[in-house]
C-alpha cells in the first residue's frame, strides 16, 4: 500500500469516476485502473462498484475513504513540517469558504497577506454553503475553514462578528419598522438563503418554535437580494453578507432582541494542523477583520 495508491482512491471517490480523477492528476486512466486494482487485491475486499461511466463506494469502501483521508491528511503535515524546517519554501493549502462573508468579506483581506508571507505554498479554495464546509472538514478534503461559531465538534478560532438582519421590501408594512421579531417574519413568504446562515437561520426559529413559509430556496445571495427587491418575499440574512453600496428596493432592519453572528475558523484537530495551517490561521487573527 502506497501514499499514491490512497490518493488516487481517495481523488476517484471524490470525482465518482476513473476519467475524471487521471485528468486530474495527470496520469493515464489505465494507471489510475492498476493503482485501484491493486490497493483492492492487497486489502482484500472490493473499494469501488463500476457502474457504467460512474464509480461508487462499497460499504467498506466508505470507511476505509475516512481512514485513508487521515492517512493522507498525516502525511501532508509531515510534509509541511519539514518544509517549515527549510522556511516553508513549498506546500499546499486547502481552505474551505462560503458565502460572501468568507468569499469577499474577508479572504480577500487575508490571502494577500498569506502568499506574499508564504509565496511557495499552493492554495486551493472550495466554496459552498456553510454545511458543506463542515462536511468537508470532517472528511479531510481541506485542512481549514470558514464556519459559523460555535462547531464544538472542531478546533475554532474567532474573526470578526455580525449581527442577522431582516431584509424588507421597500413598500412592505414591516419596512417602517425600527426592528423586527421572529415571528412578524413568519406571515409571508420567506426566502432561506443557503449560500452562509442557512443553519443558524434554522436553529433560530426552530428555538422559537417558530415555522417561516419558506416559498423559496436560494443558493446565491444575489437571488435572494433580487427576490426581495421585486416584492416577493421576506428574508434574514448576516449584515456583513450585504453588498457596500447602498440598495432602494429593499430596508435592513435589525432582530429584536438583536441575534449576533460570529464567523471564524475551523479545523479537525489543531495537534495535526500542517505548519501552513497554523501560520493561515495565526495570520487571519493578527489582522483587522472588522
Amino acid at each position: 500500500m502506497t501514499l499514491t495508491q490512497l490518493e488516487i482512491f481517495s481523488l476517484v471517490a471524490e470525482l465518482q469516476g476513473f476519467t475524471s480523477a487521471a485528468h486530474r492528476l495527470g496520469i493515464s486512466q489505465s494507471a489510475v485502473s492498476h493503482a485501484i486494482k491493486a490497493l483492492e487485491q492487497e486489502l482484500g475486499v472490493e473499494l469501488l462498484r463500476r457502474q457504467q461511466s460512474q464509480v461508487e463506494l462499497s460499504d467498506i469502501g466508505q470507511q476505509l475513504l475516512l481512514r485513508a483521508r487521515a492517512m493522507l491528511g498525516l502525511a501532508s503535515t509531515l510534509r509541511q513540517e519539514a518544509a517549515d524546517a527549510r522556511g516553508m519554501k513549498s506546500g499546499t493549502l486547502r481552505i474551505g469558504s462560503f458565502g460572501p462573508t468568507a468569499s469577499i468579506g474577508l479572504l480577500p483581506k487575508i490571502l494577500p497577506r498569506y502568499r506574499a508571507a508564504y509565496p511557495g505554498i499552493e492554495v486551493h479554495i472550495d466554496e459552498g454553503p456553510d454545511r458543506q464546509v463542515l462536511q468537508w472538514l470532517d472528511e479531510r478534503r481541506i485542512d481549514v475553514g470558514f464556519v459559523v461559531l460555535p462547531e464544538e465538534r472542531f478546533d475554532t478560532f474567532a474573526l470578526v462578528e455580525d449581527q442577522m438582519v431582516a431584509l424588507i421590501p421597500i413598500g412592505h408594512a414591516l419596512a417602517s419598522r425600527d426592528s423586527l421579531t421572529l415571528r412578524e417574519l413568519c406571515h409571508d413568504p420567506f426566502i432561506l438563503t443557503e449560500a452562509g446562515s442557512a443553519e443558524l437561520v434554522t436553529r433560530l426559529f426552530s428555538a422559537a418554535r417558530l415555522s417561516p413559509d419558506i416559498r423559496f430556496r436560494c443558493s446565491q445571495l444575489l437571488s435572494t437580494l433580487a427576490t426581495v427587491s421585486r416584492g416577493e418575499a421576506l428574508t434574514l440574512v448576516a449584515e456583513r453578507s450585504l453588498p457596500d453600496t447602498p440598495q432602494v428596493d429593499y430596508v435592513k432592519r435589525p432582530l429584536s432582541p438583536v441575534v449576533k453572528r460570529q464567523v471564524g475558523l475551523a479545523v479537525l484537530d489543531q495537534r495535526q494542523c500542517s505548519p501552513a495551517t497554523l501560520a493561515f490561521i495565526k495570520l487571519a487573527r493578527e489582522l483587522p477583520l472588522s
